[in-house]
């Protein structure tokens, strides 16, 4: 059991890397459910030291009740894990209750000392249950309780005498303080679980929004590619077949069918040419706008800083170029919380900049990406430049700076 636990926290919280604020809360929120825990060892422990029996037996008790601490412990993780992941534990809800009605039965017990157990395992099954069965399971764990412990002189309480004795105010008073520790905490509980759930849907919303984006920028690019050449491979086909047909009739037109196919074939081979290699006109300041709500879906808070004057077509395209595979790199290779794009004219030469927090990898190293970015913009005497990383917990700063002379695009 203990080597499930293990394996089941280390699942939730996975070593390494730098965590997010939602994962941070995630945390947070995780323990602060386990607060039943405590209760039960504080139970627990008072219990202990307030007994008074000696001789092998009371050792034997002290055993059990210390391992049914433990095992009660284990338990509570599970079902606090179950219930952070959105999952039932209904055998460990069940097992837990069984053991905390079995050290009731075997332990000396109060309400202040064993008797804790039992809004102790109500908070725990409360997250796993609907209003209703909270308040049953509440309810219910202060009637076993009540029942099965004593409340202070080692009896069951009898009301009717305590309603005539001085003592009985102090008494009920403490048997009152009981009942309504165990029905407010185990809601208090729950608040805190759907808290978390609120904030996990948020951020899978947000998730969602990135994904979106990227699906619709995918989409755009699968329409612009069908609308460019399109239309060339369907008069392809259709003049090959005119071909076909007329070889064997008319063969001066069937070759000058297939001359007007050869021409189409390469117009439609320049124009693929042109896509993928991103040489075809590009509007800079959409394809900007279009990268930082991409990253800002993804949620990271982005500021964008554009030139005054005209960017030529050419120049347009390679920048684009960089801005798409520095968003690339930002939302597969780091962690970032804010990321700057800066595009700038001066002394000649265009200088674009993207630095983003978070940086995955320490050094700045890029991948394959970034070298074929290098290959593309020297042919036009430009440059690609790295620096980022210097902390190994992710927490860097990343900059990818291109540098491209105007004079190469003229």
């Amino acid at each position: 059991m203990a080597g499930r636990l293990r394996r089941s926290v280390l699942r939730f919280f996975p070593r390494g890397g730098k965590r997010t604020p939602v994962e941070r809360l995630r945390r947070l929120v995780f323990w602060s459910l386990t607060i039943g825990i405590p209760l039960a060892w504080a139970g627990g422990l008072n219990g202990i030291a307030r007994g008074g029996q000696a001789g092998s037996e009371a050792v034997l008790t002290l055993i059990f009740g210390s391992l049914g601490l433990i095992v009660f412990s284990a338990l509570y993780l599970m079902m606090v894990k179950a219930a952070v992941a959105g999952i039932t534990a209904n055998r460990e809800t069940a097992a837990s209750g069984v053991l905390v009605i079995v050290l009731l039965l075997t332990q000396e017990t109060y309400l202040w000392t064993w008797g804790l157990l039992a809004p102790a395992w109500a908070t725990g099954a409360a997250l796993l249950l609907n209003k209703v069965g909270t308040l049953v399971a509440s309810l219910g764990a202060a009637v076993v309780a009540l029942l099965l412990v004593s409340t202070g002189d080692g009896l069951v309480p009898d009301l009717g005498r305590m309603m005539v004795t001085p003592y009985a105010a102090d008494h009920l008073g403490l048997i009152g303080l009981f009942v309504g520790t165990t029905l407010v905490m185990p809601f208090t509980n729950r608040f805190q679980l759907w808290f978390w759930q609120v904030v996990k849907l948020a951020e899978e919303g947000k998730e969602a929004r990135a994904r979106l984006a990227v699906t619709e920028e995918r989409l755009r690019f699968s329409r612009d590619l069908h609308d460019l050449v399109g239309h060339s491979l369907s008069a392809i086909a259709v003049k090959s077949e005119v071909a076909v047909k007329l070889s064997s009739v008319d063969a001066e037109r069937a070759v000058a069918e297939m001359n007007e196919v050869r021409g189409l074939a390469r117009q439609a081979l320049k124009e693929i040419r042109t896509a993928v290699r991103g040489y075809r006109t590009v509007d800079l300041d959409a394809e900007l706008c279009s990268m930082t709500a991409v990253l800002e879906a993804a949620g990271i808070r982005c500021t964008l800083e554009t030139p005054r004057e005209q960017v030529p077509d050419e120049l347009a395209t390679l920048l684009a170029w960089v801005v798409r595979e520095g968003t690339t790199n930002v939302l597969r290779h780091s962690s970032a919380t804010r990321c700057r794009i800066a595009v700038a004219l001066r002394d000649g030469t265009a200088v674009l900049e993207m630095t983003n927090d978070g940086v995955a990898v320490p050094g700045g190293r890029g991948g394959t990406g970034l070298a074929g970015l290098s290959e593309r913009l020297a042919t036009v005497g430009g440059a690609v430049t790295v620096v980022g990383g210097g902390k190994s917990d992710g927490g860097g700063e990343f900059r990818l700076r291109a540098t491209i002379p105007l004079e190469g695009m003229r």
